[in-house]
């Protein structure tokens, strides 16, 4: 394994900017030695640039880390031609910190939107069952306006399941008898309700 240059002053640019080109050619070649040293020169850089966009000190330590791990596995394709290493390191890390916050957004968006399902869901359910209830009530209410014979008839076939011959058989009264005792009281009904046709 080839010594890394060393770095003058720890700092990109300056003198450096052709030493960081150098120690990035040796970390293509999977220099650790060399990593260090483009670590210990650029890393402060990194950090600073993706705090400013993340702006949030625990995340940005994470992405900082990521983007090292980024030029380590990156360094063949660095280019010198095509700018510093401190330039393309900054263009790595500012690209990666914009990738977090959106990342983060997209993640508030989506915890906000399921909020907003299960929030309209479980108000939805509560003023199903206070429909319920009050059309429960006013059924009952109705039901007290019918005869006694209607609403033996009516309760029988609609909250006990029984047939027409059924409820006739149960309630010993002819079947045309009781088909009129359902219809006048369903009207009845209809009629209490408000329901229109």
């Amino acid at each position: 394994m080839s010594q890394p240059i060393p770095f003058a002053a720890g700092r990109p640019g300056g003198s450096g900017r052709n030493d960081l080109g150098e120690v990035m050619q040796q970390v293509a070649r999977g220099d650790k030695d060399a990593f260090s040293v483009l670590y210990d020169a650029l890393a402060p850089m990194v950090f600073g640039i993706v705090l400013k966009v993340v702006r949030d000190r625990a995340q940005s330590e994470e992405v900082a880390q990521e983007v090292m791990i980024d030029l380590w596995r990156q360094a063949a394709r660095y280019r010198s031609d095509a700018g510093s290493v401190a330039t393309w390191a900054s263009m790595i890390a500012h690209r990666r910190a914009v990738d977090r916050v959106r990342s983060a957004q997209a993640s508030a968006h989506r915890e906000q939107a399921q909020a907003a399902r299960e929030h309209t869901t479980a108000f939805d359910e509560v003023a199903e069952r206070v429909e319920t209830r009050l059309d429960s009530e006013q059924v009952r209410r109705c039901l007290k306006g019918l005869t006694e014979v209607q609403r033996q008839a009516v309760t029988l076939a609609y909250y006990q399941g029984l047939t027409y011959r059924e409820v006739a058989e149960a309630l010993q009264t002819p079947l045309p008898t009781i088909k009129t005792r359902m219809r006048d009281g369903l009207i009845r009904l209809r009629d209490c309700m408000g329901v229109t046709t």
